[in-house]
């Protein structure tokens, strides 16, 4: 089985993506909510989809190609220790907001000026806390050129990413997880209308 598919059924079939009418944290409505928070508590996907983030870095940039991993607290880091830990790879972290005590670094981890570094998060919307993110970054002097998500809810994060000099990548996109449910008849044509309407109105 493609691994898109399987992925979707297994978020729809543990409720980690759900439709109906949802309020997001920024106060925006949304016709699906969905928690990758979850995906850890199942062990066996959890580790697929890690290996599947694995192969596709490979592929895309190369293991060699670049010096850490990098993630933003909290989705998004759990997702990226797996990672470090399979590839064998460093791993730093931005804070939301640099510590009030101690050193005050907003970089948590082994750094130098010149160092490349591969973003991953769990989720993109706008791709707001990522961006954030990147700039701390680049005023570390550490380039990042991609970044990479689990899901692209596909709301403005890619192009928010490029005007900072970033691809964003993702293992699926919310339309490509809908679409999937909808052909094995597990959510009907409205649900899959009303995601592609949130999409093209933003």
């Amino acid at each position: 089985m493609d691994f898109v598919k399987e992925f979707s059924t297994f978020l729809h079939e543990k409720k980690i993506i759900r439709f109906g009418d949802f309020t997001l944290a920024s106060g925006k409505k949304s016709s699906y909510y969905v928690d990758l928070r979850l995906v850890p508590s199942y062990p066996h996907q959890f580790r697929k989809m890690v290996k599947y983030l694995q192969n596709e870095i490979i592929k895309d940039v190369g293991l060699d190609n670049f010096d850490s991993l990098v993630s933003v607290p909290t989705g998004g880091l759990v997702i990226a220790s797996a990672l470090a830990i399979e590839t064998v790879k460093p791993l730093i972290y931005v804070r939301n907001k640099p510590k009030d005590y101690g050193t005050s670094k907003s970089i948590e981890g082994e750094i130098h000026e010149g160092m490349k570094v591969v973003m991953i998060d769990d989720v993109a919307t706008t791709g707001g806390s990522v961006v954030n993110a990147i700039k701390s970054l680049k005023e570390a002097k550490i380039k990042v050129d991609d970044a990479y998500v689990i899901v692209n809810r596909m709301e403005g994060a890619s192009e928010a990413l490029k005007d900072e000099g970033v691809t964003l990548h993702s293992i699926a996109n919310v339309i490509q997880i809908t679409k999937s449910l909808h052909e094995q008849n597990l959510v009907d044509g409205d649900v899959l209308q009303k995601v592609e309407e949130q999409i093209r109105i933003k």
